[in-house]
Order: C-alpha cells, then sequence, then structure tokens
C-alpha cells in the first residue's frame, strides 16, 4: 500500500504504486478494478507495460442509486476506516503517519475475523 499526498493525480499515484511492488507480486496480478477517474488507454497501456494486468473501469452508465461492480470493496473499506478517530479525518500531516495507521486498522481488522472464523470452526 502507497499513501499519497492529495494533489497528486490519481493515475500517477497508481503507476507510482505499482512500481513500489516487488516483481514478483507484480506478475501475480491479471486484473485491477478502478473508477471513473482511471479512464484511457494511455493508462491502461502503462499498467500493461509495468506488470500486464488488465484495467478495467467501473463506470456509472445510468443516472440515480446503482450499485457498480466492485466499486462496494473499496467504499466498504473506507466506511471501515471511519470507526477509527484517527482515520475519520485527515489529521495527519505527513502521509507516512496515515499509511501506518491504515496498516493497523487493517491488520486489527484481519486478526478479528481471523480469531471469530477459529473460534466458531473450533465450537
Amino acid at each position: 500500500m502507497l499513501v499519497s499526498e492529495a494533489n497528486m493525480p490519481e493515475r500517477l499515484g497508481t503507476i507510482a504504486a505499482l512500481m513500489e511492488l516487488p516483481k514478483e507480486e507484480l506478475m501475480n496480478l491479471k486484473l485491477i478494478w478502478v473508477d471513473q477517474g482511471y479512464r484511457g488507454e494511455n493508462f491502461a497501456r502503462v499498467v500493461d507495460q509495468i506488470c500486464g494486468a488488465e484495467v478495467e473501469v467501473s463506470i456509472k452508465t445510468e443516472k440515480g442509486f446503482k450499485i457498480l461492480p466492485r466499486r462496494w470493496v473499496v467504499e466498504r473499506t473506507f466506511a471501515w476506516f471511519n470507526h477509527y478517530r484517527r482515520l475519520s479525518k485527515d489529521y495527519e500531516k505527513l502521509p507516512e503517519v496515515s499509511e501506518a495507521l491504515i496498516y493497523s486498522v487493517m491488520c486489527r481488522l484481519m486478526l478479528r475475523r481471523l480469531t471469530s472464523v477459529n473460534l466458531t470452526s473450533s465450537l
């Protein structure tokens, strides 16, 4: 995961995050779901050159409320972050601090799931 400044363009931030990944993880990527901010052949071409993954853009085609494919995964994760005071607002001056807080919250969420699975499976 890479946390960047808010004034960095999304596409550029994504390319930077992909370039930070180890080569063996890059080669495991097959499909990347993105929102409308990542539309365009240039972005898809650069992603293909870096890791060979296909880019699938989730586009809103109708007016009104409609659940977009795979968009709910990202929105649900952001909703989980809002349960933690330090992540409910952008208090941090350095993106590294925000990144560390996100790691700690995700570790806590994963540990809670693991323990609940283990408790129910042992009953």
